[in-house]
């Protein structure tokens, strides 16, 4: 199988990783010279004898890289990495702002807003204008009670929970600005 990468020389790609290897990855890559990116989550995690605060992969089983044609494939041949996420046999390039709007999400993620179903509804291209997320998009997947919110970030393939009050958010026209 044989992939074509896009024009651009730095992308960002989706890397599927062996299972619980992404901090493994992410140091060999880093070692490499090569740009990726991990979100990580804090969890408390409760053994016999102690409490321990861990950080864990928000997404398991990928790593993000941002690399160029002649890293692209130093990437595959990097202990733990499997291949890169394709969409029709085609290695799935993620935009910069994507990527961008993970890390302030993750940053972030303890932000409490307030949110209303009334502005809001499925389907909705959002951008945050203000507070903690600011220029963060999504596209509103479900509204959950008064306050969730489920956003979907496009390429990414994945959907992230946030909670948002409507006098942070502005309405994008059409959904393919929030993806």
């Amino acid at each position: 199988m044989t992939f074509q990468l896009t024009k651009r020389p730095d992308h960002w790609y989706a890397v599927y990783v062996l299972v619980r290897s992404e901090k493994k990855l992410l140091a060999a890559l880093e070692q490499k010279g090569i740009e990726c990116y991990l979100p990580l989550k804090t969890e408390r995690r409760q053994w016999s004898d102690r409490v321990k605060v861990v950080q864990e992969p928000l997404l398991r089983g990928y790593i993000f890289v941002r690399v160029n044609n002649k890293e692209y494939y130093e990437v595959l041949n990097t202990s733990g990495a499997i291949r890169y996420v394709c969409f029709d046999d085609k290695p799935a390039a993620i935009p910069d702002r994507q990527i961008e709007s993970l890390r302030i999400f993750v940053e972030h993620a303890n932000a409490s807003l307030e949110v209303t179903t009334e502005r809001i509804r499925k389907g909705t291209g959002i951008r945050v204008v203000t507070g903690p997320l600011k220029g963060v998009t999504g596209e509103v997947v479900e509204i959950r009670g008064r306050k969730r919110v489920l956003l979907r970030f496009g390429t990414l393939g994945y959907y992230l929970h946030a909670e948002l009050g409507t006098q942070s958010i502005e309405v994008v026209s059409g959904k393919n600005e929030a993806t």
